[in-house]
């Protein structure tokens, strides 16, 4: 059997004995590179050659297309084309009767003809950091690829991960004062003798929110209070309840100020155009406003009608800053009024009372009345009732009696001094004529 025609697998036997056991006086078969990494579909240059002083037949075993290119007395040359996948071409020699071989290793990686995919921010702020992603797919072998990622001249501590046919680095760049402005981020993947990159642009800038001031951050109502919006230079605010004017990094504001404006929040956005991105900042100030006690009709009810045994709230909240204490008493006692849960209502509760709400900055009355509705016991009415009824059942009787009977014996003195008259009449002498 020729070389050229032998079974790979005896081939490999061969060369592993022809490393193991030199040829006469110690020949042996080398091939250069020993090892090769090639694009997919490319070729490669193999040396074959042979210490063997004897004249002795030379040769390369492959499966790929190969073409001998130079010749000389104990080597040979060899380009090896259109590689697909990875192989071991096997170099072989012939010295005194004893064939001796040498291996290389051809390891086969493709690209496609994509650029790395770059994930990164358009804009990063000073101060700031984030995480770029740079990825390619479809590449062999994977584990045999370089990444370099730089942003202008900053090269950060790469994470790379490698898959069959893929690469993924990551690294965080950071926004530096000193870096301020436009540079290039750049991601490139190397392999073998090619190269894929992919660059973007990256703006460093820097935007501190804006500052916004009160004359005055707690004030007594009726004064007057200057608010004040103020942002870097080619940034645009805007202030809440500010006057229309030219837009500018300036914005201000001049109120009055009532109670209405205690704990308002004034709001200032601040505008910058940066790569063609509109970035906002914003800034809130709250307002203190110090006014005397408030308790009216919207705070405390004034009249409050319930029934006896309900389950009621009792409202009465006053209002101010600082915050007034309330006291409720009942005005013809000095009772106090439960302010809250009535569980239950109680007649007792019902009465006049006055509320008063004091703080430093003043006090305020207010009268609150409380009316319980109740039902009394019918037995409690009835007896009463029908006392009274009896009482003047009997004293209309007893007056009707007393009435009858005195007609009855002034009928009778009546009588009896009339009987009286006549007899008298009777025994009176008649005067003689």
């Amino acid at each position: 059997m020729v070389p050229g025609a032998a079974h790979p697998a005896l081939l490999a036997l061969l060369a592993l004995l022809g490393a193991v056991l030199p040829g006469p006086g110690g020949a042996k078969t080398s091939v250069q590179p020993l090892n090769a990494i090639i694009l997919q579909g490319g070729s490669v240059k193999v040396n074959c050659s042979t210490s063997c002083d004897q004249p002795t037949k030379l040769g390369i075993e492959t499966d790929l297309t190969k073409k001998e290119v130079g010749h000389g007395k104990n080597w040979k040359s060899f380009e090896l084309s259109d590689v697909q996948k990875d192989s071991i071409p096997m170099c072989y020699s012939f010295c005194d009767g004893s064939q001796l071989a040498a291996q290389m290793n051809i390891t086969v990686y493709f690209l496609p003809t994509a650029d790395p995919h770059l994930d990164a921010p358009r804009v990063l702020e000073v101060g700031t950091r984030w995480l770029v992603n740079c990825t390619l797919d479809g590449l062999f072998p994977a584990s045999e690829a370089e990444v370099y990622l730089a942003l202008g001249d900053h090269r950060p501590n790469l994470t790379v991960t490698y898959s069959d046919d893929s690469v993924l680095a990551q690294a965080w760049v950071m926004g530096n004062v000193e870096d301020e402005g436009t540079h290039n981020l750049k991601c490139e993947v190397n392999l073998g003798d090619q190269s894929r990159r992919s660059l973007e642009d990256v703006t460093v800038y820097s935007f501190p929110a804006p500052s916004l001031t009160l004359s005055e951050p707690e004030v007594s109502e009726g004064t007057t209070v200057n608010v004040e919006c103020k942002a870097q230079a080619g940034a645009v605010v805007t202030l809440d309840g500010a006057p229309a004017g030219p837009s500018g990094p300036r914005a201000q504001l001049q109120l009055n100020v009532s109670a209405e404006y205690n704990g308002h929040s004034f709001f200032c956005s601040a505008r910058l155009d940066v790569a063609g991105q509109v970035l906002h900042k914003n800034q809130t100030r709250e307002l203190r406003v110090l006014y005397g006690p408030r308790l009216n009709e919207r705070d405390c009810l004034g009249n409050w009608t319930w029934q006896e045994g309900s389950q009621q709230t009792l409202r009465c909240e006053p209002w101010g800053n600082p915050l007034p204490e309330l006291k409720c008493n009942r005005k013809k006692d000095r009772a106090s009024l439960p302010i809250g849960d009535l569980r239950p209502v109680k007649r007792e509760m019902e009465g006049t009372y006055q509320c008063r709400a004091t703080s430093p900055r003043g006090e305020v009355t207010r009268e609150v009345v409380i009316n319980v509705i109740y039902h009394q016991d019918n037995l409690a009415i009835i007896i009463p009732v029908a006392t009274v009824f009896i009482l003047a059942t009997v004293s209309t009787a007893a007056y009707i009696y007393n009435y009858q009977r005195k007609i009855q014996k002034y009928e009778l003195q009546k009588a009896q001094k009339a009987q009286e008259e006549a007899a008298m009449k009777l025994n009176t002498p008649a005067t003689p004529p």
